[in-house]
Order: structure tokens, then C-alpha cells, then sequence
């Protein structure tokens, strides 16, 4: 199977996403997880006035999304890179403005479906999980390789797995443990009986902390967000799916700051020096339709947040920053 068929999956909240880019002004919209171009495409198709810049740490991905996006390549540009080299993709293209960003969080399809990847508690593979295959850290030294107490602590706080203690002590006690099939027949093992009939896969929480800690998502995610508003122009849009409620805490937490969160008395001017470069198109992540999460698996634990670049200005006093207060009114 080639790489552009390996990618065909099926892109969350397609609609929905590339309606938010129809009053973006004309210029580059960054897809930061280009996968399999499944989003850029339907944009490209749907907005002649943008282009795509497509950024990916997987090199199947590229491959896929260039061929799977050949008849529009005059308006694709990728860089091989992870998100959190934002600006350094920009700047790879000589691109300082952007018109928007689209960030779709997580693990495609392709990914999870392809046992020597590694990612499948489904498909027997080895451990591996890594998204840039020229990383050396692997699911193996995650496995084999921390402590019990480290361990259970990855499974419970990016797996938000209820049995984290009684699942990192089996895995340290069956070690070493060499494939994707008996890491998840471990794992599963380990939950009681009751709990393994609810709730999909009994491995899925314990697959997803794995993957997370190796691949450090979380980790990138807040400077990766801070990047492409800074980049932005105003009236872009920087619209973000999320599918694990660590992601969606980081994005709802940057999207604030932009929006010029502080911690001022609501009935007093603000005087900590908060700037807003960002208005919330959405106070609370928009979720997928019963009619899509029936037929997307993906689209299941998907939240969309959004936000639209504004004129960066002072919440203390309203002025666009660089502006001189107004005079007598105390300043």
C-alpha cells in the first residue's frame, strides 16, 4: 500500500473547519499537522484566495499529503518539521504573516492502523510510537525502561487511567516486554473484569500516555499555540482540535492569555499589564455531531476551540499597544 492510500482517512469536522477559513484574508494558512491533507485540501478547494503551508514530523505523512494534493501544488508548500518549529517553517519559505493556522492534535488513523508503527493496541508491532521516526527514544525505553512509580504516574496523568498503579506494576513485573500485543494483553490483565466492558479497549488510556510522554505533545504544545498567534494577522483565525483533556486544558489556557486574561478585581482597571492580541470566537469547545462520532471514530473525544487575531491592545486602557494613553485621565 502506498503512502497517499496509507493516509486516506477521513478528516474531523471537515465542514465545520474549513467554514471558519472562508473570511480569512488572502494569503498562507499554516496546516501545522498537514497528515494526510485531508483538511487542506477541502480549504484549498474551498478558498482560492489561500495557500497551504503544511507542517509534519512524519515523512509518510508528507508523502501522502503531496500526492494526495498534487493537482494543487502551486498552492502547497511543506516543511519537515514539528509544530513547535513554527516560525523556523515560516521562515524556511520566507513567510513572516500567516492568515490563519490549523493545529488537529493526536495520532491519525493511518497511524494507529499501521502495526509496525508501533502506535496499535489492535495490531501486533514493536514498541515504537515514535511520529518522527529519526527520534531514538521509543516506546520500548518508556516500557522497559521507567520506574514503577514513573510509569504509573505517565498512565494516570496523560491516560487519566483510574488503574494507573495496578497497571504499571504488572508491566514492570512482565518486563521485557518487545511488541505492541503483549504490552496490551498486560495491560488489559491488569483492569478488573467490570471495567474492561466499558468505555472502548482496555489499553486505549495506557497506548495514549505512552504515545504522549515519547513523542513530548504536551510539552510543545503552549509555544507551538504562542507562535502562530504572534504570527497571524488580524482577522486570521487559529482554530485548534484537540482529542485528550491535557491538550484541550493547554489550548483553552494559551487561548486565554492571548485573550488577555488576568487576575485583576473584575470592578478595577487592570494593572497587570495584560495585553490582548486575540478575541474567543468560542467561550466552550464545539464538538462533533452524534451523526459524525457514529462514523469517525476520531471525532469521538474531538473539541474545536477557536480563536481571531485582533489588533494587539492594552487591557488596562483599550489603546492598541505602542499608542500614548490619552491625557487627563490621570496617567
Amino acid at each position: 500500500m502506498s503512502a497517499a492510500e496509507d493516509f486516506n482517512h477521513q478528516p474531523v469536522m471537515l465542514a465545520e473547519i474549513t467554514k471558519l477559513f472562508a473570511d480569512a484574508p488572502a494569503g498562507t494558512l499554516v496546516d501545522a499537522t498537514l497528515g494526510g491533507g485531508g483538511h487542506a485540501e477541502a480549504i484549498l478547494n474551498a478558498h482560492s484566495h489561500l495557500d497551504i503551508l503544511g507542517i509534519d514530523q512524519d515523512v509518510d505523512a508528507l508523502t501522502a499529503a503531496m500526492a494526495r494534493l498534487d493537482a494543487q501544488r502551486d498552492r502547497l508548500r511543506t516543511s519537515h518539521r514539528r509544530f513547535n518549529e513554527f516560525s523556523e517553517a515560516l521562515a524556511d519559505h520566507d513567510i513572516t504573516e500567516i492568515s490563519g493556522a490549523l493545529f488537529d492534535l493526536g495520532v491519525s488513523s493511518p497511524q494507529l492502523d499501521r502495526g509496525d508503527r508501533g502506535f496499535s493496541y489492535r495490531h501486533d508491532g514493536p514498541l515504537d510510537m515514535r511520529m518522527n521516526g529519526d527520534q531514538q527514544w521509543s516506546a520500548s525505553d518508556v516500557v522497559n525502561g521507567y520506574g514503577e512509580y514513573e510509569l504509573g504516574t505517565v498512565i494516570k496523568k496523560y491516560g487519566d487511567e483510574r488503574f494507573f498503579k495496578r497497571i504499571s506494576r504488572a508491566i514492570v513485573a512482565a518486563r521485557p516486554i518487545n511488541t505492541t500485543s503483549e504490552l496490551a494483553e498486560i495491560v488489559t490483565s491488569s483492569i478488573p473484569a467490570p471495567a474492561r466492558r466499558t468505555g472502548g479497549h482496555p489499553a486505549k488510556r495506557t497506548f495514549q500516555a505512552i504515545r504522549i510522554e515519547v513523542n513530548g505533545e504536551l510539552d510543545v504544545l503552549p509555544d507551538a499555540l504562542d507562535q502562530a498567534v504572534e504570527h497571524t494577522v488580524p482577522g486570521g483565525r487559529i482554530v485548534v482540535l484537540s482529542y485528550h483533556s491535557g491538550e484541550d486544558r493547554i489550548v483553552k489556557e494559551r487561548f486565554a492569555f492571548a485573550a488577555g486574561a488576568c487576575d485583576c478585581p473584575h470592578d478595577l482597571p487592570c494593572v497587570c499589564g495584560a495585553i490582548q492580541t486575540v478575541r474567543l470566537v468560542r467561550g466552550v469547545p464545539k464538538r462533533a455531531t452524534d451523526e459524525e462520532r457514529s462514523t469517525n471514530r476520531r471525532a469521538a473525544s474531538a473539541r474545536l476551540r477557536v480563536v481571531e487575531r485582533i489588533e494587539a491592545v492594552r487591557k488596562s486602557d483599550g489603546l492598541p499597544v505602542g499608542s500614548d494613553a490619552p491625557s487627563g485621565l490621570g496617567y
